[in-house]
């Protein structure tokens, strides 16, 4: 199967790069084109619009920033959707609202096309090692067309039944994400601030049962101050917002994770927009100076 790939960010361009080096044929398209050269380098046609990646592919993988992007590339809302999507399978991959998916997925398959959904849980290191975990959801029909163009990018694909079930798969999972790396950030800054190694609390923290692989890439990282991404602020802030909004609707509690918002909000406000997850520790950082 061939197919066509546009938008080549922190993930994207990772998951990608598997497809083609898994000998899957492939026309990608970003917005950026420098960032289409390692695609080409590995096999890949790069085309200059996403038009033509429709006009020469019947599958298309979407791996786009929010809702306005996928919108803008689809024509959503113009005279070209219909003769876009028809016909085609649409693989949208990124984290949008449960509620945009679910009406994106009316639209498509009343133009003539097909809908998949199929965000993943994992971030840059995952994404490069073909690791990701991809939550599927949609007519059965159409995911099993797909299923074996996603599995170079991912170790695992887990069905979960009609749209948006896997949106609202990932932002519970992300959650917990979310919740537990804030910990861990505030857990550093405790043990760092009471004059402790954070060399050996790393290492007595890998030693017991909290230890998973997500802590020990975190963990590494705040010791070491590297605040080069993995998974951005902005995007953290983002899918934060899309988990509260959806809390709101069904009137569920989200005590933990309206407390991680509002740190992953003034991490930003410090200028950290682009930084890895982790950089909230200086937000920790900044509300123990202001309590002294």
């Amino acid at each position: 199967m061939s197919v066509g790939f546009i938008g080549l960010g922190v993930m994207g361009h990772p998951m990608a790069l598997n497809l083609a080096r898994a000998g899957i044929p492939l026309v990608v398209w970003n917005r950026t084109a420098a960032k289409s050269e390692a695609l080409h380098t590995a096999g890949a046609t790069v085309v200059a619009s996403p038009a033509e990646v429709f006009e020469r592919e019947s599958v298309v993988i979407l791996m786009l920033a929010d809702s306005a992007a996928i919108d803008a590339t689809l024509g959503r809302g113009t005279t070209t959707f219909g003769a876009t999507v028809d016909g085609h399978t649409i693989v949208h991959m990124g984290t949008t609202s449960p509620d945009y998916s679910r009406t994106l997925e009316a639209d498509i398959q009343a133009a003539g096309g097909r809908y998949v959904e199929a965000p993943v849980s994992g971030s840059l290191k995952p994404a490069e090692a073909g690791q990701l975990v991809a939550m599927l959801a949609g007519e059965q029909a159409s995911v099993a067309a797909v299923r074996r163009v996603l599995e170079p990018m991912c170790r695992d694909l887990v069905f979960c039944g009609p749209v948006p079930n896997a949106l609202l798969m990932k932002l519970s999972v992300n959650l917990f994400l979310i919740t537990m790396v804030t910990g861990l950030a505030e857990a550093t800054h405790f043990a760092g601030s009471q004059g402790l190694d954070l060399d050996q609390f790393v290492a007595v923290l890998d030693a017991g049962p909290m230890a998973s692989s997500v802590s020990r890439v975190k963990a590494a990282k705040l010791v070491a101050e590297d605040f080069a991404v993995e998974g951005a602020i902005s995007n953290v802030l983002e899918v934060s917002r899309l988990i509260a909004a959806a809390a709101r609707k069904s009137q569920i509690a989200s005590p933990l994770l309206d407390v991680c918002f509002a740190l992953y909000g003034e991490t930003r406000a410090l200028g950290l927009d682009g930084a890895d997850m982790v950089a909230v520790i200086h937000a920790i950082e900044q509300r123990t100076l202001s309590a002294r």
